[in-house]
């Protein structure tokens, strides 16, 4: 890549250039802000005070004008418009698997326009990207080109080129676009996103029709965020106002480096208030790589299926404390179903990481290469192992289910439940395969335990703690038991749509 063809800067060359920066710099007194070196320095000047002039009436600090990151980085960012069957809508593209009963249309939203149809059975979108090299290289949302049998892109100059998808990712929800444009490009560089603190300025860029960048100014609002979009949720919380068509726009800090990509708002009335997420630039970084030298991206894949150790979870267990994950059930022909692990374990460590979050493991995992060792430490029935496990490579058409319990999953105090042996008959009526084991939760008591813990009707329970179940006599035989050895609750494994899954069901008090 040709460092000439980069945005100029204003004053000194910046690092490695930045998408339309954000920056804003707090001030306290009156702060002199001058960009030298790509950095923007601040200088604290005492409030003049002079003879006949109170503090008070000193003159106020003149904000920071962002004009010259601005203008620097805006011709980097891009319009994209896309063409295609498979085109959803403004209010529907796009949007995050959210949990159960959230209202979906209400919470997070991707802000990609559609601005009206283009054909008799093509409807069309518009979302942003930018420049990574001068080659014509583009970033964007994945949201904003599925479904295109067409992407067009038009330069900040107005100027339109055809694009074609070089590679996608929709675990992050990120795609690589290039278009041809025979010369030279500007473009912007992407920024260390960890070192992105909370408070800091931002600046939130986008091209939404093609008219010239928008700008937006705001602060990082939180790290680390998870809006339940994928296995890999680690947004940045911004709260500069970002509107419908800037998806896949870059996020800049005060230097005019991209931070991150604007992906989504929260927005219950469709609106702004003040909520954006933005992906990282740490992971745009590394997936981009990756687009762009396969056009997919590999990851590693130990095919278990987690949840995470709940307090109530961790009694019914008898672990000292909530930590780790849940194996709640293992793939068949997975790289795990050739090991020993199995449902009920409690991994603790992976690798030689601690396991703090239960999306700890499915991020490690993927970052291993398949092929690579990983030793895992587990819990199970109470006592420590090792497992030598050996990373796969996760399959294009698999994700990685990670399930978390129903939030009533500690209410009230009884079972509740009415169960029936899992008969031919019954497998047939259900629909349930012919294979299919345990028994058969025929109906559930209102306002029950199993009922506030999400257990419904139709339900199989395949274990009560680690004991397999096959009939409703050994249902009862062993939360009997749990309930003389005085344990608080019984932890069944269900089959819930078709998922294993542990619950921690109370015992009536």
């Amino acid at each position: 890549m040709n460092d000439s063809n980069r945005v100029p800067q204003q004053t000194r060359p910046a690092p490695a250039g930045g998408f339309k920066p954000s920056p804003r710099t707090l001030i306290a007194g009156a702060v002199a802000l001058a960009l030298a070196g790509g950095a923007v320095l601040a200088q604290v000047n005492a409030l003049d005070t002079g003879p006949g002039r109170s503090q008070t009436q000193a003159q106020a600090p003149a904000m920071p004008s962002f004009a010259d990151v601005a203008e620097r980085v805006s011709p980097a960012v891009v319009n994209v418009m896309v063409v295609g069957n498979g085109v959803g809508s403004a209010e529907v593209q796009g949007l995050p698997d959210l949990p159960e009963g959230a209202p979906r249309d209400e919470l997070f939203r991707h802000f990609f326009q559609q601005p009206g149809p283009s054909g008799p059975h093509h409807t069309q979108g518009v979302g942003s990207g930018f420049l990574v090299d001068a080659d014509g290289y583009i970033v964007t949302n994945n949201h904003v080109i599925d479904g295109a049998d067409e992407v067009r892109v038009t330069l900040y100059d107005g100027v339109k080129f055809k694009a074609r998808v070089v590679g996608r990712d929709d675990k992050t929800d990120l795609a690589l676009l290039k278009i041809d444009a025979g010369r030279p490009l500007p473009y912007v560089g992407l920024g260390d996103s960890a070192k992105a603190r909370v408070g800091d300025w931002v600046l939130a860029v986008g091209n939404p029709f093609g008219l010239g960048g928008s700008v937006n100014a705001g602060i990082v609002s939180a790290q680390g965020r998870d809006i339940n979009s994928g296995p890999y949720d680690d947004y940045i919380q911004i709260d500069a106002p970002i509107n419908r068509g800037n998806s896949g726009g870059p996020l800049f800090d005060a230097q005019g480096r991209v931070i991150g990509v604007n992906t989504a708002i929260y927005s219950p009335t469709g609106g702004n208030v003040g909520i954006g997420f933005a992906i990282p630039a740490d992971t745009v970084r590394s997936v981009v790589a990756a687009l762009r030298t396969d056009g997919r991206v590999e990851r590693g894949w130990l095919g278990v299926e987690i949840q995470p150790v709940t307090d109530e979870l961790a009694a019914a267990l008898g672990l000292k404390e909530a930590s780790g994950v849940l194996v709640a059930g293992v793939v068949p022909d997975g790289p795990a179903a050739h090991i020993d692990v199995k449902p009920g374990d409690v991994i603790q460590s992976a690798g030689g990481q601690t396991i703090k979050d239960y999306k700890d493991l499915p991020k490690l995992v993927a970052a291993t290469k398949a092929g690579t060792p990983l030793t895992l430490e587990v819990v199970r029935n109470g006592e420590p192992r090792q497992i030598e496990a050996r990373v796969g490579a996760m399959p294009d058409d698999r994700k990685i289910a990670d399930r978390s319990p129903d939030p009533t999953a500690a209410a009230g105090p009884r079972l509740g439940l009415y169960l029936a042996p899992l008969t031919p008959e019954l497998r047939r009526e259900q629909g349930l395969d012919a294979d299919a084991t345990g028994v058969f939760v025929a109906k559930v008591e209102p306002n029950s335990p199993a009922d506030r813990a999400g257990i419904e009707p139709g339900t199989l329970i395949s274990m009560v703690g680690a004991q397999p179940v096959t009939t409703p006599q050994q249902v009862v035989a062993a939360v009997r038991k749990a309930a003389e050895e005085k344990q608080g609750t019984v932890l069944l494994r269900i089959q819930k749509d078709g998922n294993p899954l542990f619950v921690a069901v109370p015992f009536a008090a």
